[in-house]
C-alpha cells in the first residue's frame, strides 16, 4: 500500500508539472493572440478562448496518458489503449467501474481521482480567468 501511496503521489507530482507547464502556454497563447487584433470581434474572441481551451484539454489528456502508463508498467493492463480509458474515466471522475484493477493497485485509483478534479480544477479556473479578461477588454474597446 505504501509504493501505491508513493507511486500515486510522483505521478500527481508530475501530473501538476505537466499542469503547470500547459497553463503557463495557455496564458502565453492568449496574451500573444490578445493584443493583435485592435478591435476585438465575438469571433476573434471565440477562437482565442477556443485555442486556450484546447490547450488545456491537451494537457489534462496528457496527464491521464502519464495515469496510463503507471499502470501498463505496473501490468496492470497490457494494452495502453486500455489503460488509457481507465486513466480517464478515473481522471474525470466518472466511475463507471467497467474496468478495475487488481486489488495489488486499487488505491492509485482513488489518487488518479483525486489529481484529476485538481488539475480539471485548475484548467477551468485558468480558462476563466481568461474568458473574464476577454470580456472586459472587448467591453473596453466597444466604449
Amino acid at each position: 500500500m505504501l509504493m501505491n501511496l508513493l507511486f500515486g503521489l510522483l505521478t500527481m507530482i508530475a501530473c501538476l508539472l505537466l499542469q503547470s507547464v500547459l497553463v503557463i502556454a495557455a496564458i502565453r497563447y492568449y496574451w500573444q493572440h490578445e493584443r493583435s487584433p485592435n478591435n476585438p470581434s465575438f469571433w476573434s474572441s471565440g477562437v482565442l478562448i477556443t485555442g486556450v481551451m484546447l490547450l488545456l484539454v491537451i494537457g489534462n489528456m496528457a496527464q491521464v496518458g502519464v495515469w496510463a502508463l503507471l499502470f501498463v508498467l505496473l501490468e496492470e493492463f497490457q494494452q495502453f489503449g486500455e489503460a488509457f480509458y481507465h486513466s480517464a474515466v478515473n481522471f474525470a471522475t466518472l466511475g463507471y467501474g467497467d474496468v478495475v484493477m487488481s486489488a495489488n493497485h486499487k488505491l492509485l485509483g482513488p489518487l488518479e481521482a483525486i489529481n484529476g478534479a485538481l488539475m480539471i480544477g485548475v484548467s477551468t479556473a485558468a480558462l476563466i480567468s481568461i474568458f473574464q479578461q476577454v470580456i472586459q477588454t472587448t467591453a473596453r474597446t466597444r466604449r
